[in-house]
């Protein structure tokens, strides 16, 4: 996968997890942070359990997945 691709998926992954957690988006920079590091953090947590989604669409779940679990983290370290 070339960077550009990992990077779109990024953006779109942070984006419609910033719509499902926190209904909005984080401006361009911030879902492609959100979304590149849930790509990495979803691909670890479905990787251990012995999943792997292949193809532009799996990735993107899994990138939404990851994602979806860091802001459901950050969401947790905020309220304590």
């Amino acid at each position: 996968m070339g960077i550009v691709l990992f990077l779109l998926i990024g953006i779109l992954a942070g984006w419609i997890a910033g719509k499902l957690i926190q209904g909005g988006g984080f401006g361009l920079i911030g879902n492609m942070v959100v979304g590149v590091v849930g790509a990495v953090l979803g691909g670890y947590v479905l990787g251990a359990v012995g999943i792997d989604l292949g193809g532009f669409f799996g990735q993107l779940v899994t990138a939404v997945l990851g994602a979806l679990i860091l802001l459901f983290g950050v969401g947790l370290v905020k309220r304590a």
